[in-house]
């Protein structure tokens, strides 16, 4: 299983991002694929994650509800996450993350799951949010 992410960079407050990830080792469309961040002393946080197969069930954060978006592209085993309207708290590094084990849809479960070990991680990207 592999997991590569790309497209961090800086933006300014207010500005937009988009994060893609793709993905390989394992079967993509009947998957939940996520994203999830750390800022310097904090804890990793659940961003948001997806089901790639065609109901497309998706699950946020709260503090990234109506301002992000993840979608899923099959044809190329990708996931990406477009980020508006970005604040300065937005500034981390974002993981993409995967397991294919995992028998449930996107939640709060998934996060927990893939915080407490289980599963694959890309090796992070760095976004920054100033003025």
């Amino acid at each position: 299983v592999q997991l590569v992410e790309s497209g961090g960079g800086s933006a300014q407050i207010g500005g937009s991002l988009i994060l893609s990830c793709v993905a390989s080792g394992f079967a993509f469309d009947d998957s939940v694929i996520g994203w999830f961040r750390q800022a310097p002393g904090k804890e990793r946080e659940g961003v948001a994650c997806i089901h790639t197969s065609d109901d497309g069930h998706v699950y946020y954060g709260d503090s990234v509800k109506g301002r992000f978006t993840i979608s899923s592209d099959s044809a190329k085993n990708m996931v990406n996450l477009r980020m508006n309207n970005l604040k300065s708290e937005d500034t981390a590094v974002y993981f993409c993350a995967s397991d294919p084990l995992y028998p449930g849809y996107p939640g709060p479960m998934w996060f927990e799951s893939l915080a407490a070990g289980a599963g694959y991680w890309g090796q992070g990207t760095q976004v920054s949010v100033s003025s």
